[in-house]
């Protein structure tokens, strides 16, 4: 099992920038995010997960997982789509995984050469799919390739641990960008606390 990697680094470097994240930092310690370091396999697996709780998510990839074996491109496309929506989800969602699969098949999406492509690059890339979002490629690129500087402003929880940690009552898209600033080039741990944050 793999976690998002960070260290003493990062840590330093935001607590020097921040007083009240460093005391958030001091107070909650080392987080282990696990991360999905295949991107298609953490594609496919975010799009099972849209719109229903952990445990649900969890059955219908067991289900999946157990319909095509190794989450590739290829065994997704072997799959008939009634059979993968019999998993435990909607038809559109379905299609929404086989055009994910057809895209990387194809090689219209190089999902093995996503790690050479900016942060810009691939959200431009895999938000041109079909069901896949700017927040969930932000996602990806926070638990699968590891990227360390990604705050997103389309997560709600992210903003609301900055409202939290800041005693704000709400929070302008500039206060959002002031502070998301403040983390670069560390922006991704700074998330990390930012969700734990979310909570309280």
């Amino acid at each position: 099992m793999r976690h998002f990697p960070y260290g003493e680094t990062e840590i330093k470097y935001l607590k020097q920038k921040d007083e009240k994240l460093a005391c958030a930092i001091e107070h909650i310690g080392m987080i282990e995010r696990e991360i999905t370091p295949d991107p298609f396999e953490a594609l496919i697996s975010s799009i099972v997960s849209q719109q229903i709780s952990k445990k649900a998510a969890q059955t219908v990839w067991n289900r999946l997982q157990g319909l095509v074996g190794p989450v590739y491109p290829q065994n997704i496309l072997a799959a008939d789509e009634e059979a993968i929506q019999q998993c435990g989800m909607s038809a559109r969602k379905a299609g929404y995984i086989r055009g994910i699969a057809e895209a990387a098949n194809s090689g219209r999406i190089d999902f093995a050469g996503l790690d050479k492509l900016s942060d810009a690059e691939i959200i431009r890339s895999l938000s041109a799919l079909r069901g896949v979002g700017v927040w969930t490629v932000e996602m990806l690129l926070i638990f699968s390739l590891a990227r360390p500087n990604i705050v997103s402003f389309n997560d709600l929880a992210i903003r609301r641990g900055m409202m939290n940690l800041y005693g704000l009552t709400q929070l302008s898209r500039d206060e959002f960008e002031h502070y998301r600033a403040r983390y670069s080039p560390y922006g991704s741990v700074a998330s990390l606390y930012l969700w734990e944050l979310s909570a309280q």
